[in-house]
C-alpha cells in the first residue's frame, strides 16, 4: 500500500469525522420543544438523551396529560412535536391543519399497580379492589388523560364503576397517579405498564387489566413549528430500531416503525 494512498484514505477519514462534528455544532444551539403525555416520562427520557447523544439537538420537554397539551396548542403554545397518548387529538390537530400526518409511536396498557407486594396477591385485578381496606385508589382524570379513561372502560364494562368510584382519588395526569401510589398516599393506582416496569415499579406489584382497552399513542410535527427539519428528524427517531429497544424495556408493545 502507497504512501499517497494512505494520505488519500486519512484525508477522507478526517473530513468525514470533521463533518460530523460540525453538524453537531450546527445543531447545538437548536432545540426541539416537545409536549409530551406525562405517562410516557420516563421511556421520552431515555429516548431523548439517546436523541441528543447522536444529533447534538436538545429537546425542552412540557409533560402533563393529552387533553391539556392539546388545549395548550388549540390556544398557541409554541411546541414542536406532540407526543399523545391517543389517536384521537394528534387527528383532530391534523383535521384543523395544525400539524402533519400523524403516526403511532407507541402501543401501552393499563395496569393496577400498588407499592405493597400483598395487594396483588390474588392475581387478579378486580379483586384485589374488592379486598377490605382497599379505600383509596388514584385514576387519572378520564376527561382529559387517555388512560384514566382506558382504566374507566374497565371498571363500567366488568360492572365495578357504581362500587369503585367514591374511593377514587382523581389526578391531574398519569404521573401523579403513580407517584401517588408509590407513596403510598393510595392503595392502588390505574397506571401505565411502563410504570410497573421502571425501577421504583418493580420495587412493588401489578395486576394486569386485559378488560381495559390498549392505548395507542400518536404524535405529529406540529404547523408552527419553529424548527420543523428537527422536530421531524426526532419523529422518525421515536420509531427507529434505537427507540424501539428503549420502549420494549418499559412494556411497550412494538410499532410498525411507518410514518
Amino acid at each position: 500500500m502507497s504512501i499517497r494512498f494512505i494520505k488519500v484514505i486519512s484525508i477522507f477519514v478526517i473530513a468525514g469525522v470533521f463533518f460530523v462534528l460540525l453538524s453537531k455544532c450546527v445543531y447545538a444551539d437548536k432545540k426541539i420543544n416537545a409536549a409530551v403525555v406525562a405517562g410516557f416520562m420516563k421511556p421520552f427520557r431515555e429516548i431523548a438523551a439517546a436523541f441528543e447523544k447522536e444529533t447534538g439537538i436538545k429537546i425542552n420537554v412540557a409533560f402533563t396529560s393529552a387533553g391539556r397539551l392539546y388545549g395548550q396548542i388549540i390556544n398557541g403554545a409554541p411546541y414542536d412535536i406532540f407526543l399523545s397518548a391517543d389517536q384521537q387529538r394528534p387527528d383532530l390537530l391534523f383535521g384543523k391543519a395544525l400539524c402533519s400526518k400523524p403516526f403511532i409511536y407507541a402501543i401501552g396498557e393499563v395496569v393496577l399497580w400498588s407499592s405493597n407486594r400483598e395487594f396483588c396477591a390474588s392475581g387478579d385485578w378486580r379483586e384485589a379492589l374488592k379486598q377490605n381496606g382497599t379505600k383509596k385508589i388514584a385514576i387519572a382524570n378520564p376527561q382529559t388523560a387517555v388512560y384514566g379513561a382506558s382504566a374507566q372502560r374497565a371498571l363500567k364494562d366488568t360492572g365495578l364503576w357504581n362500587d369503585i368510584e367514591p374511593r377514587l382519588v382523581t389526578t391531574e395526569d398519569l404521573a401523579l397517579v403513580f407517584q401517588y401510589a408509590t407513596l403510598g398516599a393510595v392503595d392502588a393506582g390505574f397506571c401505565a405498564l411502563a410504570h410497573a416496569y421502571s425501577e421504583e415499579g418493580r420495587e412493588g406489584c401489578y395486576c394486569e387489566m386485559k378488560d381495559a382497552p390498549v392505548v395507542i399513542h400518536a404524535a405529529c410535527v406540529l404547523k408552527k413549528a419553529r424548527n420543523p427539519e428537527l422536530a421531524d428528524r426526532f419523529g422518525a427517531f421515536l420509531i427507529s430500531p434505537t427507540a424501539e429497544k428503549i420502549k420494549k424495556k418499559y412494556g411497550y408493545k412494538h410499532t410498525t416503525g411507518e410514518r
